[in-house]
């Protein structure tokens, strides 16, 4: 091999080898990336319902569990298993006010113990009352048996209006809202015994009510020729406290029945 043939060889060798290098080389190697822990998130555990709790349920372990909860989340409500060992005793046997669907925090102003007393008793709240009024059994004078406990109601009382009876010689029949907005608490039915069998007799209502309206509410009731009923409101229009926006002196309905020959007709006031 003569000399030219040397130089020619390595001129290749050398054109060859910076191929190679460019071509796994890649331009310049990127910086390693930097990898950055999450940040800790502190968690606590909550109480929550282990199931669906229906209103007036007594707290047990079966009804109850505890759920792991981000620290910063927990309400000063919320029931939590830092707050001392003897936590779950505290709570057992507590009523619930409301009722919790699964997976939902327990909650301290929604549970209340009874102690001696019953259960209606211990979820009225402060200077309040509890008044039961006689409504049909068959949902007639109730929205047709739609009415729930929690839902808000207006009082509306139909009565006999015996000035205009006198005037117009034929039976007149007027009706007035008394009570707007009452929250109410229970309604169910009324069961006696009668010849050793249990038989069904009405229904009734409870009410939570201030002790004035509690007493209007019971003269309504006691009023000759009045009876009760419960109109429902939607929810949209539930908020706020119960309202007194009628009397029994001065009562003025939307208007009157006139009963002739046991006809109905309808006369304005």
């Amino acid at each position: 091999m003569n000399r030219m043939q040397i130089v020619v060889l390595g001129v290749s060798v050398a054109a060859f080898g910076g191929a190679y290098f460019l071509f796994n080389s890649g331009g310049p190697t990127p910086p390693a990336p930097i990898v950055r822990a999450a940040p800790k998130i502190e968690t606590d555990e909550v109480l929550v319902a282990a199931q669906d709790v229906p209103m007036g349920t007594q707290i047990g372990d079966a009804s109850v569990t505890w759920q792991v909860w981000p620290k910063a989340a927990i309400s000063e409500l919320m029931i939590a298993k830092s707050a001392g060992p003897s936590i779950m005793a505290d709570i057992k046997g507590s009523m619930t006010r409301v009722s919790f669907l699964r997976g939902e925090p327990m909650r301290r102003d929604k549970l209340v113990k009874g102690g001696a007393g019953g259960f209606m008793s211990a979820i009225l709240p402060a200077g309040m009352r509890a008044v039961a009024i006689k409504i049909d059994n068959g949902g007639d004078s109730e929205a047709g048996g739609f009415i729930l406990p929690n839902d808000r109601v207006d009082v509306v009382r139909v009565y006999r209006d015996d000035d205009a009876t006198k005037a117009r010689g034929a039976e007149v029949m007027g009706s007035q809202t008394i009570l707007a907005n009452v929250r109410v608490l229970a309604i169910g039915q009324n069961v006696q015994e009668e010849n050793g069998k249990k038989v069904v007799t009405g229904g009734n209502a409870t009410l939570e009510l201030d002790p004035s309206q509690a007493e209007l509410i019971v003269l309504a009731q006691h009023t000759g020729g009045s009876n009760l009923h419960l109109v429902l409101r939607s929810l949209v229009d539930s908020g706020g406290s119960t309202e007194t926006v009628g009397d029994l002196e001065n009562g003025k309905g939307g208007g009157m029945t006139i009963m002739r020959f046991g006809a109905a007709m309808q006369a304005a006031r």
